[in-house]
């Protein structure tokens, strides 16, 4: 842990560039990588926003968050990965790109280097099978938004080295975040329990039993959660919580994790929530 100055993030997304917010803000230089230059842009741009807006709250001094954008260099180049003493992956939430990224950064990284993922259903084991450094795959889940949300998933791998397992957490720590331990199984903790949730209420909704108003209000003042399934699902977008239930399927075999068909005819329509303009709602 002691030895981890420099960070590499693959993927300047909503949670890549999250991220990389929390490693600059925490002290350490963030290398930030993309395959594009328009996606790196807007991924800098949101990180800058957000620290402008932690300023403004006072989470933060002005001189503080210029500083922490100024420890985030942005690179179109996988090999500079090369030159960071721990690299976390957060690309698309799908295994067939995850696991070519995962073989190439093990060519790419140093033999000591620790390889995690922000993978928030794919299995650690398999991923960690991609390479020639399985005991020191881990996965490490944020949740949106990165630079507010204190929790952590820790997923160990069937090979993930106890040392490994330390570091990360110590790392998570040093980010102001609370690490949970979770063993690898599709979906970990939070979306195994909360994905069903989300898809049960679209269910609802294509039965014609509640509007999406009525059982977002239902949930957020009979339940006391902060927003209701359906606006949580347009947050994470549609898209996500459909790959992420087509891998709690696929990897458990019970059919009470069959996505429901509105999920799919909306993703397949691209109306993927929040970050498409519309969902359950619509958005400016």
């Amino acid at each position: 842990m002691g030895d981890i100055k420099t960070v590499g993030v693959l993927g300047a997304g909503t949670m890549g560039n999250g991220i990389a917010h929390v490693f600059a803000r925490g002290g350490f230089d963030v290398r930030l990588c993309e395959v594009e230059q328009r996606f790196l842009d807007r991924g800098l741009e949101a990180i800058k926003k957000n620290l402008e807006r932690e300023a403004a709250k006072g989470k933060l001094t002005t001189d503080e968050a210029v500083a922490s954008l100024g420890r985030i260099q942005g690179t179109l180049n996988r090999a500079s990965l090369a030159a960071c003493d721990f690299v976390i992956e957060a690309a698309t939430e799908k295994f067939e790109i995850k696991s070519k990224l995962f073989a190439e950064l093990d060519s790419i990284l140093p033999k000591h280097v620790i390889l995690a993922s922000n993978t928030s259903s794919i299995s650690i084991t398999r991923l960690a099978a991609q390479t020639k450094r399985p005991e020191q795959v881990i996965g490490m889940h944020f949740f949106n938004p990165v630079p507010v949300m204190k929790l952590v998933e820790v997923i160990r791998g069937m090979q993930t080295s106890q040392a490994t397992y330390d570091a990360v957490k110590e790392l998570s720590e040093k980010l102001d975040k609370t690490p949970v331990e979770v063993n690898d199984a599709p979906g970990f903790v939070s979306n195994r329990v909360l994905m069903p949730l989300l898809n049960e209420a679209m269910f609802a909704v294509m039965e014609g039993v509640a509007t999406p108003e009525s059982i977002d209000e239902v949930f957020q003042l009979g339940m006391a959660h902060p927003m209701g399934p359906l606006t949580l699902a347009d947050f994470i977008g549609l898209d996500v919580c459909l790959d992420i239930m087509r891998v709690l399927h696929d990897g458990l075999g019970d059919p009470k994790y069959r996505p429901c068909p509105l999920l799919v005819r909306m993703v397949d329509a691209g109306w993927l929530g929040r970050k498409s303009g519309r969902g359950f709602y619509q958005y400016a």
